[in-house]
């Protein structure tokens, strides 16, 4: 389960501004997550509630999940259309000379604290 990883990585980095900036403690953190990125939202949120626990600056902070959408360009029409719907044949004109522009992507949004 790499999401758990993944968490690790997310609390390392908030941990890391919070100092930066004298915060005592994280109320919520928002994450923006690419539709086919990869990552298993409810996996990620089981981790999240448990990795939380273990951490005073983020004790039992909440976690907000934003979906990107997966946009898939086609270089053959100059389309866009929805990757998880049509996968890598463009439904414009059939050509497989596509390339994800958006939806894998996995970002820290924003965080709030006291």
């Amino acid at each position: 389960m790499h999401e758990l990883g993944v968490v690790f990585y997310v609390i390392r980095d908030v941990k890391a501004v919070a100092e930066e900036h004298d915060v005592e403690r994280v109320d919520r953190v928002t994450l923006q997550i690419g539709e086919v990125s990869g990552v298993v939202h409810e996996l990620l949120r089981d981790a999240w509630k448990w990795a939380v626990r273990k951490e005073p600056l983020m004790a039992d902070a909440e976690l907000e999940i934003e979906t990107i959408p997966a946009i898939t360009f086609c270089e053959d029409c100059k389309h866009d259309y929805p990757t998880v719907e049509y996968g890598k044949t463009c439904p414009h004109c059939g050509s497989e000379h596509t390339f994800l522009v958006q939806g894998n992507e996995f970002l820290i949004k924003d965080m709030r604290v006291e």
